[in-house]
Parts: structure tokens; C-alpha cells; sequence
């Protein structure tokens, strides 16, 4: 058995720690620092295939020391085998090849079996009242939910929603949790594939999703660019991707406790604040202007000159304790940096910087006698040439799963209602980010379909293009909700929708405890038009 003076930077071992059942379980964790306190040794430790808010340091007794790995010796890079004077290969190059040789069974059509849906067709929802079906229509409606192989000459399909056949689980109610878009686009949608992956998501492990083997499982996410070749995340802004996992030092939480208002905050990742700060065991924040101080006594004088007890800029919406605050962040620097350096803390898939400029900031506060406390908020670019409407967004923990998060996204989407356009969040997404994305996706579009009514007595129809409309959720993340729901399938020459009583039921569930959502006569705002603005 090793000793604990052995243990160092870059050994694996089995470490003690309490699961959520409050069982005690023994996961594989890296040791990514040692320190020495009062000559007590600290062991800052990430468990493999868990999340990074998850690290934090341990004491001796916790480490399984028999099971110790301990790191390999770097070997020297052997010299490929090939014919002399050949070019060595390059990382480029190989990366290429590999991702060509990935695209090549994708490029070659199937012999007739398979067809990706279209993102120029024109999709008919018909949906009958009974949610039953009416055999012998001219439009072919079935009552089966089975896929069969489609007709390639076929132009135009319309898609029925039938009653079940097969039983779909209804989607689970998702957590109310802080919401971490990233960048990169959304281009097409395209149908479930065997062996396709998501991309890579810059936030490491979080958000790797399996291939997709069946329209019902994690589909392939709509952020693919034409080619089929994943777009590069957008390298510009206050928050923008992080790329920086092999630096030992952003790995690791630096600050141990916030206290913001009345609560306390312990983060859940790096955040760039002054190494200085960084050694407090609190680091104060004023809870309105988001000033950070290094002690209770400093916060009582800053308090005693702050004038704010609102976030600084226009408030654009209220009911009843619930406001929001439009902040330009040319307009108000200091604040929205703070906010950044904040929002670091629960974000692991960002890197600050500091030009906020190009950015308009909406927080999302709670008001009582002592002023408007912050709850979350999300970012947006003041122009997005990819119809982004969020960059980052946010829901404070001491807020989360309350409905808030749900809230801000639904916020987000009644901006884009007034600028008259679509949105999508930053992809690819985190691993809350998703589920509460998918969630409202989900509940927003079964609630028009579910709500649909036909004023000639026949089957109410409605397009793609339609739900995207009334909604403002972009094209391709409605068709990518549909298969994730396993609601659309191709039967005979024709796209259906199968609407099952289990969708059905769980879905006016989940309607039931959506308590919080956003009115729109209490919306104040005027789109402005950044493109004719010689500056933002």
C-alpha cells in the first residue's frame, strides 16, 4: 500500500464520497493539487465521468491508497513507419481523415430505405378531434405509428396526428436548473441515423450524447453545418467558449464561498476573480450593483454609498414580484462585467473576457421591501447573424428548480416575438441547458397542437413553418423536439404525428406545476435596430 506522501498531482484512486441517496460510494478521482495546512494534507480531486462542480478537496483518511495509480512517464513520440523522405502526418490531417472517413457512410445513400426530412417541405399536421383515425381520406391517414420505407417520388406529404398505437413514454419533468447555452449554429435538421454523434461540447463530458439508434432516443442535434462537419463554436464576446481544460489552474474552484444578499453562494467552477480574493474563505458581493469586496466590513461601507437597488438600465417587464432589466453592456460596463465574473462561477464552459459591448444583458429579479434581488438572466448578442436570441443564461441556485428557469427562457422567446424572428439558444447546449431547452420545446409545441382548432369542422392542420411562426422557435429545433418526442415517423408515403395518451397526460402534468409564465401585456419593449447604429 502506497503512502500519503506519495500521492501527487496526476494519480488516480478510488475516493469516498456520499452519492444522493446518501450512500457512501468509492468513483475513480484524479488528484489535481495537494496543499498542506497546519501541516494537514488537502487533496483536491476530480471523480472521472462526473461533473466538475462536483471537485473539492479531501482529507488523507478519504483516499483508497491500495488501489492507487499512479501517473505514466510521458514517452517519446515514435517515428512513424513509412517510406523515407515521407511527409510526417499532422494533427490537422489526421483529424480530417477521420472526420471524412466518419462522413463517408453518411454521403452514400441507402438503397431506398432511409430519407432525411427535408428542410424546404411543407409538413400538414392533421389532427383530428377524436384523436382517432379516419381511414380512406385523400390523404392517406393511418392509425399506425410504425415507420415503413418512404416513397422517394413522393413531393409533398402531409403528416397526421393519429391515436396511439404504440405507447410513448411522456417526457419527465425536467429540473429547474442553471442554463449554459454555448456557441456554434444551427443549420439542418436531419432524421436519426445509427452511428452519428453530437458534436463535442466545449464543456467537456457534459453533454456527450450517444449515438442515435431510433427517432425516440437523443436525436442528433440541429447545430450541424451543411457538409455535415460540425461549425466552430464563436470565439468573440464577454462569455465565450472555453478551450483551456489542460490548464491545471482553471480546473480547479478557486473561490470556496460568495455571499450575495442573503444568501450563499458556493460555486460550482474557476472564475477569474483577483488572485488576491481567491484565498478569503467569503468573498462579499453588493447584491445590486454586484461589486466584490473582501470583507463584511468593507460590503457595510459600499453599501452606505450605493445608491442602486435595482440592477442598472430599463426595466421592460413586471407582474407581480417578478421584473426584468434590459443593461446595455457598453452602456454599463462595470456591472455587466461583474455579472460575468458571477455567472463564471456556475458556468464551466466559458471563458471571460471582458468586451461586453457587443451584448445586451436581461436580469431576471425578485422584489420585496428591500429592493429587486437578482434571481438569473441570460445574454443575447445585439446582432446575431445566426438568429441567436440567447448566449448565456443563467438561474442563480438559490433559485433553481422553482420554475425560473423555464421563465427566463420563455422571456427570451417573447423578445424574439416582438423583433418579429425566430431564435435558438448557442449551441451546442450544457447538460441543464438541454434538458430545460428540450422541456419548454416540448411543452410549448404540444400546447399548440394540443389547442388546435378547425373552424370548417374538418381536421385542423398546421406546418412546420406555422408552429415556428406563433411560437418564435426556430424551424429546426421544432422538427429536432418532434423526434426527440418520437411524434413524427414516416408511414406510407407520408409523414404522421402520434399524439399517445401518455404524451398527452404528461404533458398537462407538467402544465399543472408550471405555475410562473410570462404575460405578455406586461412587456414593455422596443426592438432596437443595432445594424443602422454606427456604434453599439
Amino acid at each position: 500500500m502506497a503512502e500519503v506522501e506519495e500521492v501527487t498531482e496526476g494519480c488516480h484512486l478510488p475516493v469516498l464520497r456520499r452519492n444522493q441517496d446518501n450512500e457512501d460510494e468509492w468513483p475513480l478521482a484524479e488528484i489535481l493539487s495537494v496543499k498542506d495546512i497546519s501541516g494537514r494534507k488537502l487533496f483536491y480531486v476530480h471523480y472521472i465521468d462526473f461533473n466538475k462542480r462536483l471537485d473539492e478537496w479531501v482529507t488523507h483518511d478519504r483516499l483508497d491508497l491500495k488501489k492507487i495509480q499512479f501517473p505514466k512517464k510521458e514517452a517519446k513520440t515514435p517515428t512513424k513507419n513509412g517510406l523515407p523522405g515521407s511527409r510526417p502526418s499532422s494533427p490537422e490531417r489526421d483529424v480530417r481523415k477521420n472526420l471524412d472517413l466518419s462522413l463517408q457512410p453518411a454521403a452514400t445513400p441507402s438503397s431506398g430505405k432511409t430519407l432525411p426530412i427535408p428542410v424546404q417541405i411543407t409538413l400538414r399536421f392533421n389532427l383530428p378531434k377524436e384523436r382517432e383515425a379516419v381511414p380512406g381520406s385523400p390523404d392517406q391517414p393511418l392509425s399506425s405509428s410504425s415507420c415503413v420505407q418512404p416513397n422517394h417520388r413522393s413531393t409533398k406529404r402531409k403528416v397526421e396526428v393519429v391515436s396511439p398505437a404504440t405507447p410513448i413514454p411522456a417526457p419527465t419533468e425536467t429540473t429547474q436548473a442553471s442554463v449554459f447555452p454555448q456557441n456554434g449554429s444551427a443549420r439542418r435538421a436531419v432524421a436519426a441515423q445509427p452511428g452519428r454523434k453530437r458534436k463535442s461540447n466545449c464543456l467537456g463530458t457534459d453533454e456527450n450524447i450517444p449515438p442515435t439508434t431510433h427517432p425516440g432516443s437523443c436525436e442528433q442535434d440541429s447545430q450541424d453545418s451543411l457538409d455535415g462537419i460540425p461549425s466552430a463554436p464563436r470565439m468573440t464576446g464577454s462569455l465565450v467558449s472555453d478551450r483551456s481544460h489542460d490548464d491545471i489552474i482553471t480546473r480547479m474552484k478557486n473561490i470556496e464561498c460568495i455571499e450575495l444578499g442573503r444568501h450563499r453562494l458556493k460555486p460550482w467552477y474557476f472564475s477569474p476573480y483577483p488572485q488576491e480574493l481567491t484565498t478569503l474563505p467569503i468573498l462579499y458581493l453588493c447584491e445590486f450593483c454586484l461589486k466584490y469586496v473582501k470583507s463584511l466590513k468593507c460590503l457595510q461601507r459600499h453599501l452606505t454609498k450605493c445608491d442602486l437597488r435595482h440592477p442598472p438600465g430599463n426595466e421592460i417587464y413586471r407582474k407581480g414580484t417578478i421584473s426584468f432589466f434590459e443593461i446595455d453592456g457598453r452602456k454599463n460596463k462595470s456591472y455587466s462585467q461583474n455579472l460575468c465574473l458571477l455567472a463564471k462561477c456556475f458556468l464551466d464552459h466559458k471563458t471571460l473576457y471582458y468586451d461586453t459591448d457587443p451584448f445586451l444583458f436581461y436580469v431576471m429579479t425578485e422584489y420585496d421591501s428591500k429592493g429587486f434581488h437578482i434571481v438569473g438572466y441570460f445574454s443575447k448578442e445585439k446582432e446575431s447573424t445566426e438568429d441567436y436570441n440567447v448566449a448565456c443564461i443563467l438561474t442563480l441556485p438559490p433559485y433553481q428548480r422553482r420554475g425560473y428557469g423555464k421563465l427566463l427562457i420563455e422571456f427570451s422567446y417573447e423578445l424574439s416575438k416582438v423583433e418579429g424572428k425566430t431564435g435558438t439558444p448557442e449551441k451546442p447546449l450544457s447538460d441543464l441547458g438541454l434538458l430545460s431547452y428540450r422541456s419548454y420545446w416540448s411543452q410549448t409545441i404540444l400546447e399548440i397542437l394540443m389547442n388546435l382548432k378547425s373552424e370548417t369542422g374538418e381536421r385542423p392542420q398546421i406546418t412546420i413553418n406555422e408552429i415556428s411562426e406563433i411560437t418564435s422557435i426556430k424551424k429546426e429545433d421544432v422538427i429536432s423536439t418532434l423526434q426527440y418526442l418520437n411524434l413524427i415517423n414516416y408511414y406510407k408515403g407520408q409523414y404522421i404525428l402520434t399524439l399517445s395518451e401518455d404524451i398527452v397526460e404528461g404533458h398537462e402534468r407538467a402544465m399543472l406545476k408550471r405555475i410562473l409564465r410570462i404575460d405578455s401585456k406586461c412587456l414593455h419593449f422596443t426592438p432596437k435596430d443595432w445594424s443602422k447604429r454606427g456604434k453599439w
